[in-house]
């Protein structure tokens, strides 16, 4: 370890302030042993936060070993890439079905760049490619020896088909599984973008994570809260919510501009009621028009693939 001593002490949380907007995105840093651990590592536009909260930990970039994405969306992984080609010794760690786009991210950036255009580069910066070599490829199950961590890498599909969960001692970072939650008032709700949305595996992934005995859950959007029921039925209360709210207007035969402008206005209602800080900070973490989108193409899904 280069400088380090042992100044990262537990699990510290990393407030990449995307954007320069304090608590949407956080990363998770934990000593291993051999070098430090970054549980995601958010995208490349907030990167420069991620460097300074190192060294006011004292270290820097070049302590980081591993990178334990939980997915490879450019919130969680996008500045992957950028730190590989500057770390020789490091690595990341991904579901199998996300490795190919981390080694040629081509795709992941034009699907992107349909939806944010021009704004691309100020909201995400480069997503470089990794080198296959780099990558350490997970199906779910495996228990890693990194260091002197066991680490539990779980799969947990509903948000995204190559999602995992890592579970490391007392704490389960679950990335976008777990919900949004922008502070303990909040009920949770689940981020449903384009283009994977599955509501019954996600149920099927929240059940086996309330099964591990974890003290403290870490969620991407964002910080970290006790691992209890309460969490996880809020969770699955609002996502069935939420799910029914899209459907009854799909099948009034509502169009989308429709749909998303009821759907905001009762989301926003609630999370008014929840704290009169929460609708502005939620629609900014995770706009709502992308979580309609995600729920209406899961639901076209289920109507030509019943499940």
């Amino acid at each position: 370890m280069t400088g380090m001593g042992s100044a990262v002490k537990g699990v510290q949380t990393i407030d990449l302030k995307f954007q320069n907007t304090p608590g949407v995105i956080a990363s998770y840093l934990l000593d291993t042993g051999d070098g430090l651990a970054v549980v995601d590592t958010g995208p490349s536009s907030t990167l420069p936060a991620l460097s300074a909260r190192l060294e006011a930990l004292g270290a820097t970039l070049d302590d980081v070993r591993h990178l334990l994405l939980t997915h490879i969306h450019f919130d969680h992984a996008g500045a992957a890439g950028t730190i590989l080609a500057r770390v020789p010794g490091a690595r990341a760690y991904v579901h199998e079905r996300g490795a190919k786009h981390l080694a040629s991210p081509e795709r992941l950036v034009a699907s992107a760049t349909q939806i944010y255009g021009d704004a691309m580069d100020r909201l995400w910066g480069e997503m470089l490619p990794i080198p296959p070599e780099k990558l350490t490829v997970l199906a779910g199950g495996e228990t890693l020896q990194i260091g002197n961590l066991a680490v539990d890498a779980l799969y947990t599909p509903g948000h995204a088909v190559h999602h995992l969960a890592y579970h490391i001692g007392p704490d389960l970072f679950v990335g976008d599984v777990g919900g949004v939650r922008l502070d303990t008032r909040q009920t949770p709700r689940a981020p449903t973008p384009p283009p994977d949305i599955n509501l019954e595996v996600w149920r099927q992934s929240v059940a086996a994570l309330r099964e591990r005995d974890a003290g403290t859950l870490h969620l991407a959007h964002f910080g970290s809260y006790p691992h209890e029921a309460a969490h996880w039925d809020g969770l699955l209360d609002k996502m069935e919510l939420d799910a029914r709210r899209i459907h009854a207007g799909m099948e009034a035969e509502q169009d989308f501009e429709t749909i998303s402008e009821a759907y905001t206005k009762v989301l926003m209602q609630e999370l008014l009621a929840e704290g009169e800080d929460l609708p502005s900070r939620y629609d900014f973490a995770c706009p709502p028009w992308m979580s309609v989108q995600g729920l209406m193409r899961y639901w076209q899904k289920k109507a030509v693939r019943p499940s």
